[in-house]
């Protein structure tokens, strides 16, 4: 309604049949070089991209940032959106009521005080800065999606991400790969998740009951 004036208009143009090229793709290098159950299938996950005329160029997260700390802005914000469920006592109507559960994160929110969230909000600004510069050379980066820092620094900084699947541990269990847009690229990290998707076709294996 124009009336918000941290909200800025900005088109999200989509042609699903745009191939890759333009695209500047980084890739977040230490997390490629971290040891896991993945490891595997995060290093297939470049390399189809290599083969898809991708050139992936290193990059890495600023560095100085207390990303834990900043925590208790997403915190703060998650309990002002269920405000009515905390104050009404509907919240304890969840099931799962540990420690670090949602409904105990929600009140120990109610606690944080005003100027530590203002603080925190300020280092927020820094880091969404510092991100927009260190980032500059490219439109989206691919890493494993749980990789260190990875979640809760999106989470931060509102750049859009698209998980894909890229293949399963021995166990069974799935495993995926991200691909972050900058910020306003949300269609770039879709084209190139879908370029990826097809030329693996990881998201066609199903459960028996759901064949």
């Amino acid at each position: 309604d124009g009336l918000d004036r941290t909200v800025q208009e900005v088109p999200f143009a989509w042609d699903g049949d745009r191939g890759l090229e333009g695209i500047r793709v980084g890739y977040l290098e230490r997390a490629f070089r971290t040891p896991g159950p993945s490891q595997v299938m995060d290093l297939a996950a470049l390399a189809t991209l290599e083969a898809l005329g991708v050139e992936l160029h290193p990059v890495d997260f600023p560095g100085g940032f207390p990303l834990e700390a900043l925590r208790l802005t997403v915190s703060v914000e998650a309990a002002a959106s269920f405000d009515e469920l905390t104050r009404g006592g509907r919240d304890a109507l969840m099931e799962a009521q540990e420690a670090l559960d949602w409904p105990n994160t929600f009140r120990v929110a109610r606690l944080v005080p005003a100027v530590e969230y203002l603080q925190a909000n300020r280092v927020r600004t820094m880091l969404m800065q510092a991100l927009d510069e260190a980032w500059r050379d490219v439109d989206v980066v691919v890493t494993p999606t749980f990789a260190d820092g990875v979640v809760l620094t999106t989470n931060l900084t509102g750049y859009p991400v698209v998980v894909a699947p890229s293949g399963f541990l021995l166990d069974g269990t799935p495993s995926s790969i991200s691909f972050l847009g900058r910020l306003w690229k949300d269609a770039e990290a879709l084209h190139v998740a879908k370029a990826f998707q097809e030329a693996t076709g990881h998201h066609l294996r199903r459960p028996p009951s759901f064949s």
